[in-house]
């Protein structure tokens, strides 16, 4: 099992990619300050590390140069900022990638997985057979009975999602948290919508596996 360092000074967002790591299968190690991370690097054993550049004390730029000094270790900055010379500043810093916020699941743990690739660590299963439909997340294709079918990126998320965690019970909230993200200001009738279509795209029996819990949300299982 791979280990993700997080390195977020806000409790709640920290949180919450823990929990989506959880979710994908790595184990988490978290911080909420630039001098506790570096500590922690040098004392564990952390495969990947999330940095926020954004903190009180140390920021995220100022650990990444730190760890640089002693460690090859990928670092992904998680940031709010969108200027792009900030962007390269983190590059050239020796940071491996970023990630805007607020971002979705998918995209995170997609990002996640590449890295782990490049150098050479499997971090996950990215090919999920399941009843009639095969999910590949390195070619970023669905196909059902061994024909290929279009998603949108927001169903193709929506898919992931309930194949990794088949047979649990999503409400609309926390599906509109994980794939439009804290921030998005639309109703739940978005989830609805999407499901609708989704169903509609897999076909009358793959359809099926997308069951809607009364009073909750909605569940992913293969009853066959």
């Amino acid at each position: 099992m791979t280990t993700v360092l997080v390195v977020d000074d806000e409790i709640e967002m920290r949180k919450l990619v823990e929990l989506h790591l959880h979710q994908a299968g790595h184990h988490v190690l978290h911080a909420d300050n630039g001098e506790d991370a570096i500590e922690l690097v040098q004392s564990s054993e952390v495969d990947l590390i999330l940095l926020d550049v954004m903190m009180p004390g140390m920021s995220g730029f100022e650990v990444c140069r730190e760890i640089r000094t002693f460690s090859p270790i990928p670092i992904i900055f998680l940031t709010a900022l969108d200027a792009k010379t900030d962007l390269v500043k983190g590059l050239k810093l020796g940071g491996d990638d970023y990630v805007i916020k607020p971002f979705t699941t998918i995209e995170l743990i997609a990002r996640i997985d590449a890295i782990f690739r490049r150098v050479g660590i499997n971090s996950s299963n990215e090919n999920h057979r399941v009843g009639i439909i095969e999910h590949d997340l390195v070619g970023r294709q669905t196909l059902v009975n061994n024909e290929k079918i279009q998603l949108t990126l927001k169903e193709y998320e929506l898919l992931h999602i309930f194949i990794n965690n088949e047979g649990k019970a999503f409400s609309r909230e926390q599906l509109l948290e994980r794939i439009w993200g804290i921030d998005y200001e639309g109703g739940t009738r978005t989830v609805d919508t999407h499901i609708k279509t989704l169903r509609l795209k897999l076909g009358e029996q793959a359809g099926k596996y997308i069951e809607t819990v009364w009073g909750i949300g909605y569940r992913f299982e293969v009853m066959e």
